[in-house]
């Protein structure tokens, strides 16, 4: 065993510092403590805050007691009564499972904790011009919030300072390393597109795709946001090294949920690509393979109910078999253009995109083929005889990706009670249909009822 102090109270020097600088250095120190996606950590910072449950982990530890390495450390911790009783005060009741994870959480913990130096990591930090943003600042990207404990408990940036509201308006665009020509294309007019649309690209700044997403964005004049899955101070892949430097100039920001002198891993790679979805608003998969680790990226966008896209290829390129694979299945959506992505990931009614045939008929034009006698088409058939909250619900109903009441409510304008009522009609209706705990529109064929 070996002595370490308490990282929450380093010294009694620094147990004057003012309270937002005391949440500061807890966050940095979690960062430090805890690996990304950690959901205990996460769980009891929001019971505790961060400095408070920093504390209870150096009370849980006792002042001079952490494993040296030789053993795992798990069978050493044992949590005190008095630290769970203090946690039963602000969480309630305990029990015995949630008590062993918590153990074993602490265990994980005490591996760090006598090598814990908040300090040191913010004065690497300061060193390279770099800032921390943490829940409640302005400058905190509130999407990652959708995480709930498995949101970061800060980030470390280099560039732009501002990078919460940077990606209020953003769109991820991921892919394969072992990209095409054709998929380097793509990304980089596709990132160009958004650029000229106001929307900040995000990506994971790695070769392939990423790396022609932010190009694209950086040719453009426009700021656009890197995750990495080390830290801010180790450019990773070596080779884009200059890239990032082009992303800084440009007004852009290199990001990291870990501190500086962190490691990139292959864990760190897949719980990094889960901030990618969180981030903005939308997320599109340019090109990828059938097990393509972009595809870990669109699960957690439709984890997260955020839109996805995907951009189509060759049916005989491999290369977009992972693509075809989310189009299929009908998680993803049909993008081709930055037209179809701004509409995807933008403001209702603003992002529209452009009708591209010409010499559409005219309304009433289409007859048997396509519409009713009244000109009005299929959807408009099924609409007859509903009432207008039904109406008003029926039109914000997504087609493929289920939504949530909560959304149906905002983009209907209505009330819950008033929603949910409309929502259990259209179902009896076979308009409407609950899919993974949220619901979507079914279009009925030929007059009859969808399945």
């Amino acid at each position: 065993m070996t002595t370490a102090a308490t990282p929450s109270t380093p010294a009694d020097s620094r147990g004057q510092v003012p309270a937002a600088d005391d949440e500061r250095r807890a966050r940095a120190a979690w960062s430090r403590l805890a690996e990304p996606g950690d959901t205990a950590a996460g769980t009891l910072v929001s019971a505790l805050g961060a400095p408070g449950a920093l504390r209870w982990v150096g009370e849980v530890l006792g002042p001079a007691t952490v494993p040296t390495g030789e053993g795992d450390g798990a069978a050493a911790v044992r949590l005190p009564r008095r630290s769970v009783e203090h946690l039963v005060e602000v969480v309630g009741a305990l029990d015995q499972g949630t008590r062993r994870r918590l153990a074993a959480a602490v265990a994980r913990w005490a591996t760090r904790w006598h090598d814990l130096d908040p300090d040191r990591d913010l004065d690497r930090l300061e060193s390279l011009g770099g800032t921390v943003t943490y829940p409640g600042l302005a400058t905190w990207p509130v999407g990652l919030d959708d995480l709930g404990a498995a949101a970061p408990p800060c980030l470390w940036v280099r560039g732009a300072a501002d990078v919460g509201p940077l990606v209020t308006r953003s769109v991820a665009l991921v892919g394969a390393r072992a990209s095409t020509a054709y998929g380097d294309h793509v990304a980089t007019d596709l990132a160009v597109g958004l650029a000229d649309r106001r929307f900040t690209v995000v990506s994971g700044g790695a070769y392939g795709i990423d790396a022609a997403a932010h190009r694209g964005a950086v040719a453009a004049g426009a700021a656009t946001v890197v995750l990495l899955a080390g830290g801010v101070d180790r450019p990773y892949p070596v080779g884009n090294a200059a890239l990032l430097r082009q992303v800084l100039e440009t007004g852009g920001a290199v990001v990291s949920e870990v501190p500086p002198g962190s490691v990139p891993s292959r864990t760190r790679f897949l719980q990094r690509n889960r901030l990618i979805a969180a981030a903005g608003r939308a997320t599109v998969v340019v090109e990828a393979a059938w097990r393509s680790g972009a595809l870990s990226t669109a699960a957690h966008a439709v984890g997260l109910l955020r839109p996805l896209g995907a951009v189509p290829g060759p049916v005989t390129s491999m290369a977009s078999a992972g693509c075809h694979r989310i189009l299929r299945d009908g998680s993803a959506v049909c993008v081709t253009d930055a037209a179809e992505v701004a509409e995807l990931a933008g403001d209702l009614g603003a992002d529209l995109a452009p009708e591209r045939r010409s010499g559409s008929p005219e309304p009433g034009a289409l007859g048997s083929a396509g519409g009713g006698p009244d000109g009005r088409g299929a959807d408009a058939r099924d609409t007859d005889g509903l009432d207008p909250d039904a109406r008003r619900v029926v039109d914000a109903l997504p087609v493929v990706r289920p939504a949530p009441v909560g959304s149906i409510c905002r983009a209907a304008g209505l009330g819950e009670h008033d929603v949910r009522g409309a929502l259990g009609m259209l179902e009896l209706a076979g308009l409407a249909a609950q899919r993974d705990g949220g619901w979507v529109r079914v279009r009925r064929a030929g007059g009859r009822r969808a399945p």
